[in-house]
Order: structure tokens, then sequence, then C-alpha cells
């Protein structure tokens, strides 16, 4: 028998497969035009990004100091330094294998603004640090005391911190008797501008600039007055 309604089955699949097709063809398109927009997003943030991803790092050295390796180990450090664990190891640098001055700006917690271009002329002492970190608690007396030792040389000590909130931050100064600044690191900006010339791979870390703002010495972990005195004492020295 003749069956006189399959003319209009068939439409209705035709017109069902049409649907589909045009579904087919623009859902990839919605769906690159969503990416596109996201990597636009993305793309806007990323400094802020990759800091925070070089500040998260940097907080796992607290608790974890990774496998050591013997000096030489990580080319991609300064110049003749090499990987060392956080654990108050030293690495220093003769005047002529040092990099670049570190560019390095922010806000205080007491809202000053400091510039380490606006130090080149003195020794200055950066300490990265954060109150919960056991290790920067520890040496915090000794960093306050040696501040105030080397303040008539003109030794410039400074705090960088992109953990903590002012309250706490200002809390751990004011228990410990901190007399320089620190600046409130929020994006860890100072922290990639570091990174950028050597590696901060613990926390805490110390470094010791020389009067041209280039890295002289770096302390992985807590540290130790007599050495950071030495250290200071070197770089005041040439």
């Amino acid at each position: 028998m003749f069956n006189h309604r399959a003319p209009g089955c068939a439409a209705a699949a035709i017109d069902h497969a049409h649907r589909v097709v045009i579904a087919l063809s623009v859902d990839p398109v919605r769906e690159l035009l969503a990416t596109a927009c996201l990597v636009q997003r993305v793309s806007r943030h990323l400094p802020a990004i990759l800091g925070t991803l070089a500040a998260l790092a940097l907080l796992a050295g607290c608790t974890t100091a990774g496998g050591a390796e013997t000096a030489g180990g990580d080319s991609s450090d300064v110049p003749g330094a090499g990987y060392v664990s956080g654990d108050g190891s030293v690495e220093t640098w003769a005047p002529d294998e040092r990099g670049q001055a570190v560019n390095l700006a922010g806000v205080s917690y007491e809202e000053e603004n400091f510039d380490l271009a606006d130090l080149h002329g003195q020794v200055v002492v950066v300490n990265f640090w954060y109150a919960n970190c056991p290790p920067c608690r520890k040496e915090a007396p000794d960093l306050a005391s040696l501040s105030e030792q080397y303040e008539p040389d003109g030794v410039q000590f400074l705090g960088v911190n992109h953990t903590d909130a002012p309250g706490t931050a200002q809390a751990f100064e004011r228990r410990f008797g901190i007399p320089y600044p620190s600046l409130h690191d929020q994006e860890s900006a100072g922290v990639a501008a570091m990174q950028g010339v050597v590696p901060l791979r613990a926390m805490p870390t110390t470094v010791v600039l020389d009067t041209q703002g280039r890295v002289a010495a770096r302390i992985l972990g807590l540290a130790e007055r007599s050495i950071l005195s030495t250290l200071i004492d070197e770089t005041l020295a040439e």
C-alpha cells in the first residue's frame, strides 16, 4: 500500500538534519570565540599570574628544600652559581662575575615608595620573608640587630613580603623590633624582579647587593648572623 505520509516524514527528517548541520557549524564557532576571549583575558593578566606562580614556588621552599646539587649544577642560575638547598647555603660572586642591577621598586607597609635604583652607592641587604615562615621568625632578631649595627656604614636593609596583609606584617615587625621597611609585594613583582637575576629557591632568602645594585651574595634559607655580617663586610670593602 502506498504510504501517503512518507513525503511528510522525509521532509521532517531533512529539516531535522539541516538543523543538526547548522548547530554543528555554529557551536564550534562559538567555542572558538569563547576561547579567543579567554586568551585575551589571560594575556591581560599574564604578568600577575607569572608573579603569583613564582611566589607559590618560593613558598614551597620554606618547608621543603628539594634535592640539593653541587654548585654549577644548574646553568640557569647567575653565572658561576648553581642550585643550593634552603639550608643557609651561601653563594657569592666576584665583581666581574655579577649580572645586571636588580630592578625592584614598590610600596612599603607604611605606604612609602622605595626603588633600589635610588639606593645605588649603598650596600643593600634584601630579605624575602613572610610571618608564618619559621626560619623567617628565627632570623628576624639578628636581621634587626645587624641593620642597626651597619646603619652608620650606610647599609640599607629592605624586606620584601608577597604574602601577608599589612596587619599581619606590621605585627611581625613590632614583635621582632624590625627597624627597616618591607615592601608589600602584593603581586609578587619584587619576587619576579629578583628571579630574573638570581633565582630565589627558598624562603627566607637574603641577598646582598653591591653599590651598583648587583647581586654580590645570596643566602638560601635562614641567614646566620656571623655569615651575613661577613658578606656585608666583604661587600663594603670592595
